[in-house]
């Protein structure tokens, strides 16, 4: 199962509480106070990481705890820390208070941290209260709470490349040719259930990374089909290729995922694009290719004629997606 929307609590942990203890030995009648002071409850991070691509390890997460810290010990011990905890989660995570629905950070980058939830603070020993006038302290401090939060964790997958296309047009094939990740493939409708994300590494050790969504149908964007739940995937993609099953009337599919895009955000009709008509080989002359690029071909949206199954002019199609995912300043 994909997860990219998960809700959970963050609890950092409480503080050790101060405690009263004296002096004890055989030469020391008048010891004085000894009480050490509680230990900081441990924090909650947040921390990206590109090694992770889903939120599937928080599916059955309810509420996530730091440790506490333990109480103060006798001749002025400090209390031990309590355990920290780090949550790893995949850049392009959108971390919100599940209560106001308000964005807290955004995390972009492989390393990119924060911390949420901060322990609370030990409390005070009666050493700490000692004075001139005051040499036998009965005062201590509890601990402090630690912070917690209601919070919502929503993924966008962040990619150069993001295909689009309606459901069995071939992305899943393109997606496992071009590059090392063999997704599920099959001669039907929806074969592709969640995102998936991959990337092409050149001999330069460069790469571009590819996100494959779900097929998109008619009123997507009302909530039809997959198209809805996972078109979120692809709006943090700078390139996006329209992977069209050139057998059937290309045209029009390619109007109707112009419409849908359109419906969902129309920033996304400004994005860079590439028409890959695929399933080429299964024509039996190329007069459907040449239709459709007198129609929408132009300097700025190339057009290519593929098979992805026999692994046809996918080179000039690679090309195309580095060098625009290069003119959009993208990471490779």
């Amino acid at each position: 199962m994909f997860t990219d929307r998960v809700t959970m609590k963050l609890v950092a942990g409480r503080g050790g509480n101060g405690i009263i203890s004296w002096i004890r030995g055989r030469f020391l009648p008048k010891g004085g106070p000894c009480g050490g002071n509680g230990g900081k409850g441990g924090s909650i991070t947040l921390e990206a990481s590109h090694d992770i691509f889903s939120l599937d390890h928080f599916r059955n997460t309810n509420i996530v705890k730091a440790g506490n810290g333990a109480d103060g010990g006798t001749n002025n011990r400090t209390g031990k820390n309590g355990a920290s905890k780090t949550l790893l989660v995949p850049c392009g995570t959108l971390l919100k208070n599940l209560e106001t629905g308000e964005l807290i950070h955004d995390f972009i980058e492989h390393g990119d941290e924060l911390e949420i939830c901060q322990g609370g603070k030990g409390g005070l020993g009666n050493n700490h209260f000692k004075s001139p006038t005051n040499r036998t302290p009965l005062e201590v401090t509890p601990g402090r709470e630690g912070q917690q939060i209601e919070v919502e964790l929503e993924l966008k997958l962040i990619a150069d490349v993001g295909f689009v296309g309606l459901p069995n047009a071939g992305k899943s094939t393109l997606l496992s040719v071009l590059t090392p990740n063999k997704v599920k493939i099959g001669d039907y409708p929806f074969t592709t259930l969640k995102p998936n994300l991959s990337y092409i590494e050149f001999d330069d050790y460069s790469r571009i990374f590819l996100a494959d969504i779900p097929g998109i149908i008619k009123n997507a964007h009302q909530g039809r089909g997959l198209g809805l739940e996972f078109l979120r995937h692809i709006e943090r993609s700078q390139v996006l290729v329209y992977v069209i099953d050139v057998t059937n009337t290309p045209e029009d599919d390619f109007c109707l995922l112009r419409e849908e895009l359109s419906a969902y955000d129309p920033a996304l009709l400004d994005r860079p694009s590439i028409v890959c008509l695929n399933k080429s080989d299964e024509l039996t002359s190329n007069e459907k290719v040449d239709d459709f690029k007198r129609q929408f071909e132009t300097d700025t949206l190339h057009v290519h004629a593929v098979s992805a199954l026999l692994e046809i002019s996918l080179e000039p199609l690679v090309d195309d997606m580095r060098r625009l995912a290069q003119a959009a300043c993208i990471r490779y």
